[in-house]
């Protein structure tokens, strides 16, 4: 008996649903690189005044990274446009470079910002982004084109963490009226992380 064909997940799908989960990181990163300048940031974030360009470049990392991503992934992008799709994979890669290394430096900086296990998370992700990056591109340079998709969505499930951690929050707080704290909230994060590794790398062997 053969095997029941395995549906497969279009270019269009999976951009619209990147664009969507995507949308809470890159409108917050926006609005982070609007407040940096004004000096108008939150309680929670003012002691990155610190270091206001290592945010500033971390939020516009994220935010490039975020809005670039489902259109890199997109079929039509890579047939139809093929030249564009490579300098925006170039611009793409340089984003997320800013993001995992900022990421590394604010880390350094305020190595208090969370628990140990938070502070692990973070580094751990942040040259995993790296990584995955360096990985991706050269898979790209040696026309191996199967993994370099491979690696660039491992990279960008990693690089967009923040968007699944706002899906686990928000319904706790809307049932609860508060917000998880301490290691209640560093594990909600660190899950995040892990729920997205675990579907980007489903939709690697689903494509």
């Amino acid at each position: 008996m053969s095997n029941m064909a395995q549906p497969r997940i279009s270019g269009p799908l999976l951009a619209g649903l990147l664009l969507i989960l995507t949308a809470i990181p890159v409108v917050i990163s926006i609005v982070r690189m609007g407040q940096i300048p004004l000096g108008a940031l939150p309680a929670d974030a003012a002691k990155f005044t610190a270091v206001p360009l290592g945010l500033f470049f971390h939020a516009a990392g994220g935010a490039i990274f975020g809005l670039l991503g489902p259109l890199q992934f997109s079929r039509t992008m890579r047939g139809r446009f093929g030249r564009l799709h490579r300098w925006m994979g170039r611009v793409f890669v340089l984003a997320g470079l800013a993001l995992g290394l900022t990421s590394l430096r604010l880390l350094w900086q305020f190595p208090d910002a969370g628990t140990w296990i938070l502070t692990s998370a973070r580094l751990i992700t942040g040259f995993a982004l790296i990584a995955a990056l360096g990985l991706g591109l050269r898979a790209a340079i040696g026309r191996d084109l199967a993994r370099h998709r491979a690696w660039m969505i491992r990279a960008y499930a990693i690089g967009m963490g923040a968007a699944t951690i706002a899906l686990i929050m928000f319904p706790i707080y809307v049932i609860t009226g508060a917000p998880l704290e301490g290691y209640l909230s560093d594990l909600a994060f660190v899950a995040s992380w892990l729920i997205n590794i675990a579907v980007g790398e489903w939709v690697i062997r689903r494509r």
